[in-house]
C-alpha cells in the first residue's frame, strides 16, 4: 500500500494555518514531501473568508469583541467559523494516480474518506450529487455570506443538512482541499460577525442557515446518541481518510523548510490586512 505522510499540527493562529497549508502544498510541487493529510485546530477560535469573497461582508468590530480571529483563506467558499471542529487538509499533486483533472470530480474522490468518516460515527451521510432541477431546488441558498449555507457538487449531507465545509485550490500542479468537520456550532455567534442590510434580513439568513447546516453532535444527540470527542472524531477520520484514498497515512513532522516557508507566509501573507482585506 503507497504510504502518504499524515501530520497533526495542533491549534495554531489563523495566519500560520493557511500558511501552512500553503508550504505543505509548495514543499510538496518541489518533491520535497510526500502527499500529506494534516489534521489541524485553531487557537484563537477563527472566522475564515473565502479567496473572492468582500471582507466588508463581515464587522470586523464584532470579530474582535467576540475575540475571534480572522483570516482569508487561499480557497474559494464562504465564512467558515473554526471553533469546535477538525479542521482538515489534503495536498497531492494533480497528476497523481486517481486523481480527477475535473475539480467536481476531485471532491468525489478526495471527500470519500470524509463520507465514510461520518458514516463511521453512526451518521447517515451522502454526497450531494445536483445533477436534476429538483436537487437544485432543494439545496438552493438565501445566500448568506455563511459557508455552511448550501452544498455544492460532491459535498457531504446528512438528512439534507451540510455537515462538511470543503473547498479546493490547485497552484503549483498540486491539489490542495481543506475543510471542516464540525463539532458543535454557534450559529448565533458566526451571525454577528456578519454584515446585513437590516436584522429582519439577517435572522431570515440565520433561519435558513439552521435548516441547511448541522453539526455532528446536534445530529446524534437527535438520535438519542452520546456526543462524541474531538479525540473520536480525528480516530474515525484518520482511519477513513486512509481507507477511502487506498493509502496507509503514516505520522510524521513538517520539514524545516516547510517551518521557514510557513513563517514567511505569516509574515508576508496572511497575517497582513493586505491579504485579508484585500477585496
Amino acid at each position: 500500500m503507497t504510504a502518504w505522510r499524515f501530520i497533526h499540527t495542533g491549534d495554531r493562529s489563523p495566519a500560520e494555518n493557511m500558511a501552512l497549508d500553503e508550504a505543505i502544498l509548495t514543499a510538496h510541487s518541489e518533491g520535497i514531501v510526500p502527499p500529506t493529510v494534516r489534521f489541524y485546530g485553531w487557537n484563537p477560535a477563527t472566522l475564515s473568508i473565502g479567496y473572492f469573497q468582500k471582507a466588508a461582508e463581515v464587522d470586523q468590530e464584532a470579530v474582535a469583541n467576540e475575540g475571534i480571529g480572522f483570516v482569508r483563506r487561499p480557497t474559494g467558499g464562504r465564512a467558515v467559523l473554526h471553533d469546535k471542529e477538525l479542521t482538515y487538509s489534503i495536498i497531492v499533486a494533480e497528476d497523481y494516480p486517481g486523481i480527477p483533472r475535473n475539480v467536481t470530480d476531485a471532491y468525489r474522490v478526495l471527500s470519500e474518506g470524509l463520507l465514510q468518516g461520518f458514516r463511521a460515527l453512526g451518521l447517515n451521510a451522502e454526497m450531494v450529487q445536483l445533477a436534476s432541477d429538483e436537487e437544485k431546488e432543494k439545496y438552493a441558498s438565501a445566500g448568506s455570506a455563511a459557508c455552511f449555507d448550501s452544498p455544492s457538487w460532491y459535498e457531504l449531507v446528512v438528512e439534507g443538512r451540510k455537515v462538511a465545509g470543503s473547498a479546493q485550490v490547485r497552484q503549483k500542479n498540486v491539489v490542495l482541499q481543506h475543510g471542516s468537520i464540525l463539532l458543535d456550532m454557534d450559529t448565533d455567534q458566526l451571525f454577528r460577525m456578519l454584515r446585513f442590510s437590516n436584522e429582519k434580513v439577517a435572522e431570515r439568513m440565520k433561519t435558513s442557515f439552521l435548516k441547511k447546516a448541522v453539526a455532528i453532535n446536534e445530529l446524534l444527540r437527535a438520535q438519542g446518541k452520546e456526543a462524541v470527542t474531538l479525540g473520536q472524531v480525528e480516530e474515525a477520520f484518520r482511519r477513513e481518510i486512509g481507507l477511502g484514498l487506498g493509502v496507509e497515512l503514516v505520522e510524521d513532522s513538517l520539514t524545516p523548510f516547510e517551518i521557514e516557508l510557513t513563517n514567511r507566509l505569516v509574515k508576508e501573507k496572511y497575517g497582513t490586512d493586505e491579504w485579508n482585506l484585500r477585496r
